[in-house]
């Protein structure tokens, strides 16, 4: 089984193209045969879900899990489509996306693992940019455009910043990741809310586009000067400057294991399992967090690959949970994980 989370971050091999490009057509075809289960979606999880289908395979050499990093839109539509046996989003699917699921299948969201988002930038030999919330706003509705900018200066004293252009890297493709983003960058700002609004898919008002996280990492580690939202894993393992943002406590916060779990600690789960940290209140809780969840059908016809499924997930629910540290990720708080497995515990 070959991990993509690690190809994400070092070269390709040529030896393993052809697998690769194999994987990508069972995750496109039918769903997989029992014993072979194939998923697609976000981007945010990838490299901690491909990290649990090795693991668990070492464990259960019979069940092979494949996951596409396609983007929550794209995971959602798969799973919608019945192409797959698993979707993935980071944005919990909507009233309007779940009545598209076949009434025959049903679809049950489960809170899986949790993360957070980062301003990685690439400004050489300034690091721990401190960014307000006037001023991350200001740059992605372009209205900040250099480096130097005063607002920028102010929470920033004795700092020698560039008087060079900023330059905004986003998602091109739907996605959760920018739902999160754009959903806390709303809560912030009013003009933000009303310029650029919620989705998985926005057009923002100044930047250039890159598919996946993987895909904006690439292009701020291109380009000096610039600046965009990544999964912390993401720019952890790319080696990305990250900023210290400001919460609304007024407190800058650097983005950390301990900063985002303690978010993550403050929220309560509602009955359908979906809920954001929009823009959380704690003088310590980093500003942009959020659950990802795997979307599984109410019920399965094959029963071996209900077991099969269930089996994984339960084990990623408990045992996985141990890897997500390493990869930048928040491990589940016990609360969260009693409902997950509740919510499993309904899939027939």
């Amino acid at each position: 089984m070959i991990s993509l989370a690690t190809h994400f971050l070092n070269p390709m091999k040529p030896s393993t193209l052809t697998q690769l490009a194999s994987f990508a057509v069972l995750a496109l075809a039918a769903p997989s045969h029992a014993g072979q289960l194939s998923g697609a979606g976000a981007t945010f999880p990838a490299p901690l879900y491909q990290r649990w289908s090795v693991e668990y395979n070492k464990l259960h050499p019979d069940v092979k899990v494949n996951y596409q990093s396609v983007g929550s839109g794209a995971g959602v539509k798969q799973f919608i489509a019945g192409t797959v046996d698993f979707g993935a989003s980071d944005a919990a699917m909507n009233d309007a996306e779940l009545a598209k699921v076949p009434a025959n299948k049903g679809a049950v969201m489960i809170p899986a693992t949790a993360g957070i988002e980062v301003l990685a930038y690439n400004l050489p030999g300034i690091d721990n940019l401190k960014l307000s919330r006037e001023a991350f706003v200001g740059i992605f509705l372009g209205k900040i455009t250099k480096w130097d900018d005063d607002i920028i200066k102010k929470a920033n004293p004795g700092v020698d910043l560039p008087s060079t252009p900023i330059n905004v890297a986003y998602r091109s493709d739907g996605s959760g990741t920018t739902f999160i983003f754009t959903q806390h960058l709303s809560a912030v700002s009013k003009d933000f809310a009303d310029q650029v609004g919620t989705d998985k898919s926005v057009t923002f008002p100044v930047g250039a586009g890159g598919k996946g996280n993987e895909g904006v990492t690439a292009l701020i580690k291109q380009s000096p000067g610039t600046i965009g939202y990544v999964e912390y894993g993401y720019a952890k393992g790319n080696g990305l400057q990250m900023a210290v943002i400001e919460n609304k406590s007024g407190n800058f916060i650097k983005p950390a294991d301990d900063s985002g779990a303690a978010t993550l600690g403050h929220m309560e789960l509602p009955a359908n399992l979906r809920a954001w940290p929009v823009d959380p209140t704690g003088a310590d809780d980093y500003p942009i967090a959020s659950l990802t969840w795997l979307l599984l059908y109410g019920k399965y016809a094959d029963a071996a690959k209900l077991a099969d499924l269930k089996g994984f997930v339960e084990w990623a629910l408990t045992d996985g949970q141990k890897f997500s540290t390493d990869l930048g990720y928040i491990p589940l708080p016990a609360a969260v994980v009693a409902k997950s497995q509740a919510a499993l515990a309904t899939v027939k």
